[in-house]
């Protein structure tokens, strides 16, 4: 699974701080445009959907999250 590529839409955490933009390690949020291999704008919002902030991150500042375990055949 390390190797899966992350894609629009996919559900993500941030592996760091970014204070100045109210974002915290662990905060969750989705990927909403693709800019360039391995560069990825994410957005984070609230409980009640609001946006709190959205910028670009490098996918190594991002851990792919999973709802269910997916078994390759």
């Amino acid at each position: 699974m390390k190797n899966e590529k992350m894609k629009l839409f996919d559900t993500v955490a941030i592996l760091k701080d970014y204070p100045e933009r109210k974002v915290i390690t662990g905060q969750v949020g989705t990927i909403v445009e693709i800019l360039e291999e391995g560069v990825f704008e994410v957005e984070f919002a609230n409980k009640n959907g609001e946006t709190i902030s959205e910028f670009a991150l490098m996918e190594d500042e991002l851990m792919l999250l999973h709802y269910e375990m997916e078994y390759k055949k």
